[in-house]
């Protein structure tokens, strides 16, 4: 289904975040009390009395800042407000109206679609006195409401549902979620707008900025992609700001509903710890891996390049069935080889091997006569067979299951990649008794 859209926006620090999370019911999105938290604007699905809705939140509107990103935040919520059926616009009761209000409802009064002017903090039923003041704005009956409390949000909402355009049917898809993961300030959002095409996220030097995980919905010929741009993930140690914590708990999310993840490095910078922890947390999830080496093409000469790729192989060894691919998200060299990629690696992930082909392999295998023993107790494999796929996951039934080690673990998984297209897809091995 194509979703009506309704965006909130705002001055900062109006109560926009905590506004969205009372209509959605849930803390999806990031509420603290300094300005500037919500930097990109961020989508939610919702529904209210069975209509189902996309609730956009975006950054407080300000016109004059000393914040290095207000005009991108600016930017970003007015481009919310074009893209939105319905409007609303959200101010706080507790302080009346200010010169930034009037700023905001000066542009959103030229917009031809309905803007519901919406009063937040009014946290006392029945003293709504504060809300005259608003209709000086010009933007029709002020709506009182505490998003803290939720009063006054269900009548609202029972408006808002009523003002949407009704939802537009479209043919179900099965889309590939794509997690863009990695160290801060590695290039996540320029390859993010890159593959999209558009301005959907703010690009910024400054590490950290994008702090909401972002979803859009992509075409690729008759493949749909899920992109989720993430923010950076930083050691847990170095997580000091409660946002920044609750950034990192999302980019976990996200990589935990993701299909595929995009480990994007700093080329110049080289493999990093980081990188190697972000890799494995990705690995240990049940993502499809791809390693991106951003920013190829400002890395110094021949030698310096084949430096990154030997780091590569050394430090992401672990994940040496993930394949690698060398692009510059800011010109666009090499970007064109993503998807055909991510197509491959898809197609691994969710493949199927069928029983006969692995017991073809198992048979081979014991030919060779190369097993474990302790004790004079020697392990048989005796049947193998598939029992998941996203990712794949094989079952080997043998005498003494607890003879397998970790080394007799990845010699199994070595000759099963060896034998069977599992580019890019981590794999799971269980070892169980026939019994």
């Amino acid at each position: 289904m194509a979703f009506p859209v309704i965006a909130v926006v705002g001055r900062p620090n109006v109560g926009k975040s905590t506004f969205v999370n009372r209509l959605m019911q849930n803390q999806d999105a990031i509420v603290h009390a300094v300005s500037g938290v919500t930097r990109d604007r961020s989508y939610h699905k919702a529904d209210w009395n069975g209509v189902e809705f996309m609730l956009i939140d975006t950054g407080g509107i300000e016109f004059t800042s000393e914040d290095a990103f207000g005009d991108s935040i600016r930017e970003q919520a007015l481009m919310a407000s074009e893209e939105a059926d319905v409007i609303v616009l959200l101010v706080d009761g507790q302080t009346g109206v200010t010169s930034g209000d009037e700023e905001v409802a000066r542009l959103l009064r030229r917009a031809d679609k309905p803007v519901f002017l919406t009063v937040n903090k009014m946290d006392t039923p029945g003293r709504d006195g504060a809300i005259h003041d608003f209709w000086s704005l010009g933007l029709d009956t002020p709506w009182p409401v505490s998003a803290l409390h939720g009063h006054g949000t269900g009548d609202l909402l029972d408006a808002l549902v009523e003002a949407l355009p009704p939802s537009e049917p479209e043919v179900e898809s099965e889309a590939i979620g794509v997690a863009i993961i990695g160290r801060p300030n590695a290039g996540k959002s320029s390859l993010f707008n890159r593959l999209l095409g558009q301005e959907r996220s703010i690009v910024s030097e400054v590490a950290g900025t994008t702090r909401d995980a972002l979803d859009t919905l992509l075409q690729v010929g008759e493949t749909q992609y899920r992109l989720v741009d993430t923010a950076g993930l930083r050691r847990k140690s170095q997580i000091d700001e409660s946002i920044e914590y609750y950034s990192f708990v999302r980019a976990m999310r996200a990589i935990d509903r993701a299909d595929i993840a995009l480990l994007i490095v700093d080329s110049p910078l080289g493999v990093t710890d980081q990188d190697q922890r972000v890799a494995r947390f990705a690995a240990e999830r049940g993502c499809a891996l791809v390693i991106v080496l951003n920013k190829w093409d400002v890395v110094d000469g021949p030698e310096a390049k084949a430096e990154v790729v030997e780091q590569v192989g050394m430090k992401l060894g672990f994940v040496g069935y993930a394949p690698v691919v060398r692009l510059s998200a800011l010109t666009g060299s090499g970007v064109h080889k993503l998807f055909p990629l991510m197509e491959r690696v898809y197609d691994a992930y969710s493949s199927t091997v069928s029983t006969s082909a692995l017991n073809r392999v198992l048979t081979d295998l014991r030919a060779t006569g190369h097993t474990i023993s302790k004790h004079g107790v020697h392990l048989r494999l005796q049947y193998v067979t598939q029992t998941r796929q996203k990712p794949p996951g094989f079952t080997f039934f043998a005498n003494h299951p607890r003879l397998v080690d970790e080394n007799y673990r990845r010699y199994m998984e070595n000759r099963l990649r060896e034998n069977f297209d599992l580019e890019g897809t981590p794999i799971v091995l269980k070892f169980k008794s026939k019994d």
